[in-house]
């Protein structure tokens, strides 16, 4: 039985808490906040998306960066074994559209509720308000973990630490990127760290009209030059700076490499289910039933309200233009505009409406095995304090419990 640290008190630490004090040993696990788990309080819109019910290799599809790392640490404790964990504690869960899966009661704090009885089972001390200062460690080659230090000054001895102090996103939570500065004050690299899992914000201005408008079942095509870097299907919506929501999210992190080079041309398929010979059979249908009428009166079938003036202003066809005098030509183009409807993004927006952090400590310092540092004896890694990154759809969070789950269990 030995005396294990855990530095941080969201997902992927609680978890490794709870393993850890499972395999006998003594676990302290510090928290700087006020209390555990908050930002797993805010993840799903509050609903806590805990995991996707898919199997192994679509969870390893579903990461962005470094999935081969992610091999031992999801079959370890893949996804179907987070659904026992959390079943066995008594917490009803369920599972929705695209396998994502959520307590019963759409709560997140039922989850951070259940972890905590866990962790009180298993006897772990929880300190709050503990801010760690440093992770010290003894010998100058083969350096070993021997505690860690706290700004109030005090030190804390333990054969092993746990890192698990998150990324930078929503440093409200916490997540302020201490855990950065501990890994490379023990001579590891961490790469460069960016927003992921972000909205976009747009070159045109008049996204502020259609601020609030969802669109779904569009697809969305996002290239440099002329080089394709995203195209999906599904639901975006617009914002008072650009554009957001789960399609415009999951291309962020996609084309989170041609960040430097932005601005990006984008394009939305407002009618994927047609070609444009059916979509102008469709418009030829509904300007026959208008053809007395104004242009701007014709489109109630076919868009949103907020929609109309915008697609209108970037048309070529006058708003009060009679529907009959419209020629094929501007009508044509018009179809054509409905299939490819321009926007050009800028930039991302900041940390503070980021999910996830891109980018940390490097995998490769690290044994995918035991998520034991390779430099430093004693010193493990789980969360997103790591080069990790995945796709929406609870995939991050299997990341936190799995690396969570074997650091602990390594010990």
């Amino acid at each position: 039985m030995g005396k294990v640290i855990v530095i941080g008190g969201g997902a992927a630490g609680m978890m490794a808490a709870i393993q850890a004090a499972r395999n006998g040993h003594k676990v302290t696990l510090l928290e700087q906040n006020e209390k555990l788990g908050k930002k797993l309080y805010i993840t799903g819109k509050g609903r806590c998306n805990i995991t996707n019910d898919c199997g192994t290799e679509d969870l390893l599809n579903n990461v962005v960066r470094n999935s081969k790392f992610l091999y031992s640490a999801f079959y370890a404790f893949d996804s179907q074994k987070v659904m026992e964990f959390f079943k066995e504690q008594g917490l009803a869960i369920k599972t929705e559209r695209g396998g994502r899966v959520f307590p019963q009661s759409d709560h997140s704090s039922d989850v951070i509720r259940t972890l905590q009885k866990v962790l009180q089972q298993e006897k772990v001390k929880v300190q709050l308000h503990a801010k760690v200062a440093d992770i010290l460690a003894v010998g100058s080659e083969g350096r070993s973990v021997s505690g860690v230090r706290l700004k109030d000054g005090s030190v804390l001895r333990a054969e092993n630490v746990i890192l698990a102090t998150g990324g930078s996103s929503y440093a409200s939570t916490g997540s302020t990127g201490d855990g950065y500065r501990f890994a490379a004050s023990l001579g590891h690299t961490v790469s460069e760290c960016r927003p992921a899992l972000v909205p976009f914000e747009t070159a045109e201005k008049w996204v502020k009209d259609l601020q609030g408008l969802s669109l779904r079942n569009v697809s969305v095509s996002i290239r440099k030059g002329k080089k394709l870097l995203f195209e999906e299907f599904g639901e975006m919506l617009f914002t008072h700076f650009g554009v957001s929501g789960p399609l415009l999210i999951s291309a962020s992190s996609i084309v989170n490499d041609y960040m430097e080079d932005m601005p990006l041309t984008m394009e939305i398929d407002l009618k994927p289910a047609l070609t444009e010979e059916q979509l102008d059979k469709r418009v030829l249908r509904d300007f026959e039933e208008n053809q007395n009428r104004q242009f701007k009166n014709s489109l109630s079938k076919l868009f949103p309200a907020k929609l109309i003036p915008v697609i209108i202003s970037l048309s070529e066809i006058a708003a009060e233009e009679k529907v009959n005098m419209i020629s094929r030509e501007k009508r044509m183009g018009f179809v054509h505009l409905m299939k490819h409807f321009p926007l050009t993004l800028q930039r991302f927006r900041g940390f503070q409406e980021a999910i996830i952090t891109r980018g940390g400590v490097s995998t490769r310092e690290v044994n995918p095995s035991t998520m034991e540092s390779k430099l430093v004896s004693g010193l493990y890694f789980a969360g997103e304090v790591l080069d990790l990154d995945a796709l929406t759809g609870g995939f991050n969070l299997q990341i936190a419990w799995s690396t969570g789950y074997l650091a602990g269990d390594s010990i």
